[in-house]
């Protein structure tokens, strides 16, 4: 139930959401946050951002031994994984930067949400927040700062049930308070940043007018050429 007279801030855009037992593939009780970040990484496939295709957990795993984070006997196996290994995913793969907040215990979640709602706001992804062995998805924040009270549209990849929207509504998407988090244990978030996407976009142009000798007056007709506004 959202807040009286609160402002909301959501994710802006379409996305896949991942659970477990997604595909047939058993994950339950160690998959949650491949299905998170699975969900974060189907946003900026559904926004155009890339076409490559949403990783596997295998592909995940993989892509982490690959860029040095865990050993080969990685690959294959039931190990967590957090938000700081959903960041180098992200970034190894999409070339996304992720901001990281913390959090000494789940139930202060409510210090942050001025900045969930800047970050909903701004960049509009969703958001994967991990602690102890849980990880959930954050679609956005409701606040009332005059009644103090915050609540947090939780999509959950704990969720087992069909990919029925009636079924999902029902189980799968809710809002929380911060009470639903573990006040004794420490958590991150990540939170993938939209405006990091023009980093490689600057260094392909850059590439290309060396490649070419393209001097500055040539800007404009030279990216034309190679397809950017």
């Amino acid at each position: 139930m959202i807040i009286k007279n609160g402002k909301i801030s959501l994710i802006q855009g379409t996305y896949t959401f991942y659970h477990y037992g997604q595909g047939g593939f058993n994950d339950h009780q160690w998959g949650c946050a491949y299905r998170s970040l699975q969900t974060l990484y189907s946003w900026f496939k559904w926004q155009g951002w890339t076409n490559k295709p949403v990783p596997s957990i295998r592909d995940i795993q993989q892509i982490l031994v690959d860029i040095g984070d865990k050993n080969k006997s990685f690959v294959g196996s039931s190990d967590w994984i957090g938000s700081m290994e959903v960041s180098f995913v992200l970034n190894a793969h999409l070339d996304v930067t992720c901001r990281i907040m913390s959090l000494r215990q789940g139930d202060t979640l409510n210090s942050v949400c001025l900045e969930l709602s800047e970050h909903f706001d701004r960049h509009g992804t969703p958001v994967m927040i991990g602690g102890g062995v849980l990880a959930h998805t954050i679609l956005g924040v409701d606040i009332n700062e005059e009644l103090d009270a915050v609540k947090f549209l939780v999509l959950d990849p704990h969720y087992t049930g069909s990919d029925s929207i009636k079924s999902i509504h029902g189980k799968g998407v809710c809002w929380k308070d911060a009470s639903f988090w573990k006040k004794d244990t420490f958590y991150n978030l990540c939170l993938p940043l939209m405006f990091s996407k023009i980093i490689p976009i600057i260094k392909r142009l850059l590439k290309y007018y060396v490649c070419h000798n393209i001097y500055p007056y040539d800007v404009a007709q030279s990216s034309q050429k190679i397809g950017y506004p």
